[in-house]
């Protein structure tokens, strides 16, 4: 089973699903992981219904940060503001299919790290990283 998601990773960082920058953008966000150097810019459009209607993003990295990117956008696109909002740590973990090292789950959760920050702001993902939840 492992190894149908390390290809489905493989394949998501290779071909990266939604890649590019969207301009205009509803909501435009870029960060990185310090620890590893992974970077994302993450955009998306919103229509008038609060609905993601298209998503683009850069970045580079390792695979897994590349891939949840990927596998994250494909989630999003055709989602309401508030279902977005609603994916968690666990949902993204879920998509990678595979144990991670605790360095590698910060790889896969900087896809959701810029998505919640260009959606609710840094102070909703401070509260999250303090409180460990997400």
């Amino acid at each position: 089973m492992h190894d149908m998601y390390r290809e489905m990773i493989l394949d998501h960082a290779k071909n990266p699903h939604h890649p590019g920058v969207l301009d205009p953008a509803d909501v435009d966000y870029e960060d990185h992981n310090p620890l590893c150097g992974d970077r994302l810019h993450l955009t998306l459009r919103v229509d008038e219904n609060n609905v993601v209607t298209d998503l683009a993003w850069d970045g580079d990295g390792c695979a897994i940060s590349q891939a949840a990117a990927s596998m994250l956008g494909d989630e999003v696109v055709g989602k309401s503001l508030d279902e977005v909002k609603q994916i968690s740590k666990e949902d993204v973990l879920d998509l990678i299919g595979i144990p991670l090292t605790m360095n590698r789950v910060k790889c896969a959760l900087l896809s959701l790290k810029v998505l919640h920050v260009g959606v609710y702001g840094k102070e909703h993902w401070r509260k999250v990283e303090d409180e460990g939840e997400e």
